[in-house]
């Protein structure tokens, strides 16, 4: 993975946040109104859709941020509206459209706070392969399986819709 480029991260995230926007509005499509399924969660421990939703946009965000020289700035994890989450949604692709980096930067060390006094040194490749993604995709995952917990008709096919412009009849 490290010949990739800010470019072709920037790309990954968006097309996965796009997957995220189009589970949201099957979910819109299921519920009509009601808004309630934002609050679902897998299991008591687990937090709901809603803040699944923010800790799939804090990923991508945090690395436009890092991009930038700026520090971590998670979003509000209550979601309570879709209109909130597409919001969260279409502010988080704004700002990694955004994005005025070097792939240079990938090189760079650089130091993730976890809080309890406990931090995380890493390089820039690393703080996107080995924490950044891995985040986004735990995330965008208990996103999705919420969605099938409580009926809404998507699949496989709907979580991987980046390969749909591959997609060929043969």
């Amino acid at each position: 993975m490290s010949s990739q480029n800010i470019d072709s991260i920037k790309t990954i995230f968006q097309s996965r946040l796009a997957t995220l926007e189009h589970l949201l509005t099957s979910a819109q499509t299921h519920f009509s109104e009601d808004e309630a399924f934002l609050q679902e969660r897998i299991a008591a421990d687990m937090l709901p859709l809603g803040t699944q939703i923010v800790f799939t946009c804090n990923q991508p965000r945090n690395f436009a941020l890092w991009c930038d020289g700026k520090p971590m700035d998670n979003l509000d994890p209550n979601v309570l509206s879709l209109a909130h989450a597409s919001d969260h949604i279409v502010n988080t692709k704004e700002l990694l459209s955004s994005i005025n980096a070097e792939d240079e930067k990938l090189s760079e060390i650089t130091r993730i706070d976890l809080g309890q006094d406990l931090c995380i040194t890493m390089s820039g490749s690393a703080y996107v392969h080995d924490f950044l993604m891995p985040n986004f995709y735990f995330h965008m995952v208990t996103a999705y399986d919420i969605l099938r917990m409580v009926g809404v008709p998507i699949g496989k096919r709907d979580y991987m819709m980046h390969l749909l412009p591959f997609l060929k009849q043969v």
